[in-house]
């Protein structure tokens, strides 16, 4: 797998026939660096919801080089904590499952016990109708967390 350096989304590389996160860099761009990019999702309910993308068609965890899975964990944790700083959600939820898509990615997603679905996973069943005012208070912090999530990745973490 590559530990080549790019700063944008390079869909002629050896993609994987059918796979979404192969074609596209699946969702708003944040950060791209080596073997991983970050995304933000576009979800209207969770506006604060991102993904950790392998750069390379790779189905798990284990597929990787040990120096890869500690970049991958160095990674998460430091969107977490930005997230956890900008916008102080209840809770983070992580998550890879790759049930649907079978490459290698991670869901980063800012929880609130206001949120439609809390306590509930996003996926799950809803528990209440969303926050216009609140999800809009989410959103306006959101270029500070991109940036800050992009400084990550820069400074090579």
């Amino acid at each position: 797998m590559s530990e080549s350096s790019t700063l944008v989304f390079d869909p002629a590389r050896q993609p994987a026939p059918g796979c979404e996160l192969c074609r596209s860099p699946g969702g708003l761009l944040v950060a791209c660096n080596g073997a991983w990019r970050a995304i933000r999702v576009d979800d209207e309910a969770y506006p604060a919801f991102y993904r950790l993308v392998h750069r390379e068609h790779v189905a798990e965890m284990s597929d990787l080089a040990a120096s890869e899975r500690a970049r991958c964990l160095e990674l998460l944790v430091g969107i977490e904590e930005i997230l956890r700083e900008v916008l102080c959600p209840t809770k983070i939820n992580l998550a890879s499952l790759g049930n649907m898509v079978p490459h290698l990615h991670w869901h980063v997603i800012a929880r609130f016990d206001w949120d439609g679905h809390f306590p509930q996973p996003v996926w799950g069943t809803r528990q209440r109708a969303d926050d216009a005012l609140r999800l809009a208070q989410v959103r306006a912090r959101l270029p500070e967390v991109d940036h800050r999530v992009s400084r990550l990745f820069e400074a090579g973490v």
